[in-house]
């Protein structure tokens, strides 16, 4: 009987001690004009959207690969590009990252911690 329990915990076992560490980012327009050509680079890879409402989420998850600066570029409605650098992570980290896009600047809140 102590055999068929252990067989039976072992898959349990090994799918919980599976863990692959992510950041889940959130892009946020609190302007009240429409953002275009959204792209956040991070270490070894980026992602974006060609437009964000005033008011929206996007919302994209990513996994680091390397360390480095995270790294925000978009289009104004005035056609003009705007950049704005964020916090450094690394392969460790893990956790939101909040990129707030307000009228004049970008905020940015890391909430990623490192293993």
């Amino acid at each position: 009987m102590q055999s068929l329990r252990r067989l039976v915990l072992l898959p349990v076992l090994l799918l919980s001690g599976c863990h692959s560490a992510y950041v889940e980012a959130t892009v946020s327009n609190h302007t009240s004009q429409m953002i275009d050509l959204i792209e956040v680079e991070y270490p070894s890879a980026s992602f974006g959207t060609q437009s964000l409402a005033p008011g929206a989420d996007f919302h994209y998850r990513f996994k680091v690969i390397g360390e480095g600066k995270v790294k925000i570029t978009y289009t104004d409605t005035a056609h003009n590009e705007k950049k704005a650098e964020g916090p450094d992570l690394n392969e460790s980290s893990e956790g939101k990252l909040l990129i707030d896009i307000q009228p004049g600047s970008v905020q940015w809140q890391d909430k990623t911690a490192h293993h």
